[in-house]
């Protein structure tokens, strides 16, 4: 019988030709979702687009680069993300480390220079990520923790408000560190313009005011239209209020990145791949809904590199997933990424006719939109939240801050891996070792508390149970635990209950062969228990095995115990 092979719904061949595949989300597309996503689209990208305006300032790139790297990445995530409801333009934390990097290679501001280093920058962040895709390094996203993560975005969100305040107060300064900004500000506060500082103020009023009562409304979209309409009306310039100035009309230009400049961008590219990828992990997992698949880390990574490539070669800086922008999309009622070409397809609208009204916008206006969202990045509440769970944590969250505001947002971004990578490391060196109990009338064993001293224990026998991975780095620390508690005790067995322990490091092993010995040389047996298969194969294939045998190695613990009672 002649076999037919069955092609995928996404590649099927149509009168010899092939067809390019669909993403996901097309090919289950429902018509009842089509007004939803149209609508969401539209509420998004009146909150996006002034937000990437403002984002681009951040960068020190001119304001059109905003709205390019809505219409290009988002474009191109859309057609291959995993992620159904995910919008993807550039972040707040994306256009700090952006500029950072680009004053290192193009200080003097020139704007050619700054196109050709931020397309270098885009292409190489999007390389990254296209390569860390194709080596299915997708858990790097894991490697900052939580608490470190929170110190990192709040250190950025205070470099980027004292960044601002010059702009807001209509003062100039020469931008040099932190500590240098902040003293050059209050030196040169005399000088702020009163109306510049009246419309920046107003700016700020607006937009925590719908916030805060109008949470729906587009307020980036509504403070912008205002100042632009108060320019343009009131005639600010006259009064010494600086305009964004002449904006380019038309499709975003074709920029050629510089080889040249691959070898001094390239570490800086590899931070913002990383928090690129963070972050749109982060968010389309935040707005995940039921029944919708869970984004595919790996394919994130090809599909936000994609997105940058692109990007780069059309005048957009470096793009990522938005948590802020993702929950406008979900909120408005977005089903799939057809929301997200909506919202694509305004900022392509506004680049080809909105633009010379863009121009009339007050510089103060887009500062008070930077600050107002950037000051949302520090969240005191989640400090308090990580001090109330543990301390240590704590100190790790405000390290990573520290970092950011002493060393730069680049540095910042190193220290907060490498501070993530000790608090790993401290807390695998020194894995739980517990006193166990038997709760009455059961086989319940548990650790011996304060909270229940009517545990029952065994006269002569010791209970003790360890838990995680126990390898090199912790193996001397279990020792010296497991010595110090059969000193006290001096039992005539101790049974160690293995069922907490997943791998024992060839370190450990030798440890644990060691300590057996010593222990028979006081007179102590060593009996082992609930060992899972993979330990247990390593330890027969050991010394250990041979000297403990299978008669001192249990199933259970509740075994371990009936031994011992029936020798006494």
């Amino acid at each position: 019988m002649k076999q037919h092979r069955v092609e995928p719904r996404s590649a099927r061949r149509s009168h010899g030709r092939l067809h390019l595949p669909l993403p996901d989300w097309m090919l289950g597309y429902q018509g009842a979702w089509l007004t939803a996503d149209v609508v969401a689209g539209l509420i998004a990208a009146a909150v996006v687009i002034p937000k990437a305006l403002a984002y681009g300032t951040i960068a020190g790139l001119p304001v059109q680069v905003g709205l390019y790297t809505v219409f290009v990445p988002m474009t191109i995530y859309a057609l291959l993300g995993t992620s159904r409801p995910l919008s993807v333009s550039t972040t707040t934390t994306l256009a700090i480390l952006t500029a950072t990097a680009l004053g290192a290679v193009a200080a003097d501001g020139n704007p050619a220079d700054l196109a050709t280093a931020a397309a270098t920058l885009t292409l190489l962040t999007g390389v990254i990520l296209v390569l860390a895709s194709v080596l299915k390094l997708g858990f790097v996203a894991n490697f900052i923790s939580e608490p470190v993560l929170v110190g990192f975005k709040a250190g950025i969100g205070i470099v980027i408000v004292v960044d601002q305040l010059p702009k807001l107060l209509g003062i100039h300064i020469q931008k040099g560190g932190f500590f240098e900004n902040l003293l050059s500000i209050v030196q040169a506060s005399p000088e702020t313009s009163v109306p510049t500082l009246a419309v920046g103020a107003i700016t700020v009023l607006v937009l925590v005011a719908m916030e805060h009562f109008t949470p729906r409304a587009p307020a980036p979209l509504i403070a912008v239209a205002g100042g632009i309409a108060a320019m343009k009306f009131l005639g600010l310039e006259r009064y010494g209020v600086s305009a964004v100035g002449t904006v380019p009309t038309g499709l975003p230009p074709f920029t050629a990145p510089s080889l040249h400049l691959l070898v001094q961008l390239w570490p800086a590219a590899m931070g913002i791949a990383l928090m690129s990828f963070t972050e749109t992990v982060a968010a389309g997992r935040a707005f995940l809904r039921g029944g919708e698949a869970v984004p595919q880390p790996n394919r994130e990574l090809l599909a936000t590199g994609l997105a940058n490539v692109g990007g780069a070669l059309l005048g957009a800086m470096p793009a990522g997933g938005g948590t802020t922008q993702t929950a406008v999309n979900r909120l408005a009622g977005a089903r799939t990424q057809l929301a997200s070409l909506v919202t694509a397809a305004a900022a392509l609208g506004t680049a080809l006719f909105l633009a010379p009204f863009i121009g009339l916008m007050p510089n103060a206006t887009l500062a008070a939109v930077v600050i107002v969202y950037s000051v949302g990045l520090i969240k005191p509440v989640e400090f308090r939240d990580i001090i109330r769970v543990r301390r240590t944590e704590f100190v790790w969250a405000l390290v990573a801050l520290v970092g950011v505001v002493l060393l730069g947002t680049l540095q910042g971004i190193v220290a907060a891996i490498i501070v993530s990578l000790v608090a790993l490391a401290y807390q695998m060196s020194d894995p739980p070792l517990y006193v166990l109990g038997r709760k009455p009338g059961t086989n319940v064993l548990r650790p011996r508390s304060d909270a229940h001293p009517e545990d029952e224990t065994f006269p002569g026998l010791l209970l003790l149970r360890p838990e995680g991975r126990i390898y090199f780095a912790n193996a001397q620390r279990i020792g010296h635990k497991l010595q110090a508690l059969i000193e006290t005790a001096r039992p005539k067995v101790v049974v160690l209950d293995m069922g907490g322990v997943f791998d024992l490091e060839y370190t450990a092993l030798k440890m644990l062969t060691e300590g057996e010995k010593k222990l028979r040389g006081d007179g102590i047996v060593l009996w082992l228990a609930r060992l899972n298969p993979g330990v247990l194969a390593m330890v027969q294939r050991s010394p250990l095995g041979e000297t403990l045998g299978r008669e001192r190695m249990f199933m259970g613990v509740d075994q371990a115990i009936a031994r011992y009672q029936a020798s006494v």
